[in-house]
């Protein structure tokens, strides 16, 4: 009997650290494009069906993968080349229906391009305030958004596998908001403030 149980309980685990790997599908799209990656946009019907998918988190087999580090390398590389020029990016809009983001830190000496993967946003502070916005996914387009300006944020250390979290205001946390809307479908112009 505690041979049948332990096979079962080894069993488990087996199915369990199996699950949640990269597909095939993913694994082709970030392999196969150059450095700087297509950016989905809404006026491609089939772009648009991605950008509103939600997205997955990674497991820490799949943030210890190199392919983890190649797409982190790559969203960086696209959000910063002169085509794009932005100041974040999120896995749905270069077609991945990922859990990741790579945000430009305006908070942090140098303002450097990080990227988190299984972000999410935990609480909010203070009022919100009424801003400017734009997205690469949304080429020619502007529009007026309520955000708040000082917010907690936790996302999986792809170093240490541990969960961290910090704050972060300003234009920053701004950025952060609307790059984390992408991960659930939603884009700015759902959220426009008519004036």
């Amino acid at each position: 009997m505690k041979c049948k149980a332990l096979l079962i309980a080894l069993t488990v685990l087996l199915v369990a650290g199996c699950r949640g790997g990269w597909t095939a599908a993913e694994r082709e799209l970030i392999e196969s494009q150059p450095d700087v990656m297509r950016v989905l946009t809404v006026e491609d019907a089939a772009d648009l069906k991605v950008l509103r998918a939600e997205c997955r988190d990674f497991s820490a087999r799949e943030l210890a993968d190199p392919l983890y580090a190649e797409l982190a390398s790559k969203l960086i590389a696209t959000v910063t080349s002169p085509e794009q020029d932005g100041v974040g990016i999120a896995g749905p809009q270069v077609g991945l229906s990922r859990n990741v983001i790579a945000v430009q830190r305006f908070d942090k000496e140098g303002e450097p391009f990080e990227v988190y993967p299984n972000i999410r946003i935990t609480a909010f502070r203070g009022e919100q305030e009424l801003g400017p916005e734009g997205c690469l996914s949304v080429p020619g387009r502007r529009g007026k958004v309520l955000r708040w300006r000082d917010i907690d944020i936790c996302y999986t250390s792809p170093e240490t596998g541990q969960e961290v979290s910090e704050r972060v205001e300003g234009f920053t946390a701004v950025i952060f908001q609307h790059e984390t809307d992408h991960l659930q479908g939603i884009l700015y112009t759902d959220k426009l403030v008519q004036e």
